[in-house]
């Protein structure tokens, strides 16, 4: 009986091909062959670069911290040593005296100007209040001062000597500036508030004081009453 050929039988099934692929794999291919596909690595993030900071906030910032510590040292300075405001009315009373130096060198006693009236200004030359009223006291001299009136400026701070001296001639100040002490401040209750202002008599008695800056209606009304008080100095013949 003939035999005819069959041409799919030289051609293997798609299942024998695979099972033929998985028999010629060697043991390594066939464990890679088997293991799941990995999913693809993704790369670290790369983090921003920092942000660059502004020279000139840095230096306002540095401004402000140097301004507050400035004034906290000023302000815990003479909170220390004096302690709060005396609260009593110390308006009667005889002012203190003391002795101070004067920007030219000389000695200047309070008690010399008995006789005259005195508006005593405890101040500083970074007083912001103090250099607004400055140029009041200025008038308040010329106007005053033939009938009696002298005013002395207390310099209160830890400036220098020359840089007071500049400062008074930049503000044009034409009245007598003594370089304080605390221990004066202390005599007249601690002088925590600048500017504190004593409005003093003829007869050396305080007639009121004045905390902070005022207004300039209310330091013509003390100098008035301070004129008015008192024994004025008799003319030498």
């Amino acid at each position: 009986m003939d035999k005819s050929h069959n041409p799919e039988s030289d051609n293997p099934s798609p299942v024998e091909n695979e099972t033929a692929e998985i028999a010629a794999l060697s043991p390594v291919e066939e464990t890679a062959a088997a293991q799941p596909a990995q999913a693809p690595q993704t790369p670290d993030p790369v983090p921003p670069p920092p942000a660059r900071r502004n020279p000139a906030a840095l230096f306002f910032v540095a401004a402000v911290v140097a301004v507050m510590l400035f004034l906290g040292f000023h302000a815990a300075r003479r909170a220390g040593a004096g302690g709060p405001p005396d609260s009593l009315d110390p308006a009667g009373k005889p002012a203190p005296d003391f002795t101070l130096a004067s920007l030219d060198g000389k000695n200047v006693t309070l008690s010399d100007y008995r006789g005259q009236a005195v508006l005593l200004n405890f101040w500083a030359t970074w007083c912001g209040p103090c250099k607004i009223e400055m140029p009041w006291f200025i008038e308040l001299q010329k106007e005053y001062g033939p009938q009696g009136l002298q005013i002395v400026g207390v310099a209160m701070d830890d400036a220098s000597k020359e840089e007071i001296q500049k400062f008074i001639q930049e503000m044009g100040v034409n009245y007598t500036i003594l370089l304080g002490k605390e221990a004066v401040g202390q005599q007249y209750g601690g002088v925590d508030v600048l500017p504190t202002t004593f409005f003093i008599d003829r007869d050396g008695k305080i007639v009121s004081r004045e905390f902070g800056l005022q207004s300039r209606s209310l330091f013509v009304d003390n100098i008035k009453k301070s004129l008015s008080q008192g024994h004025a100095v008799q003319a030498q013949k």
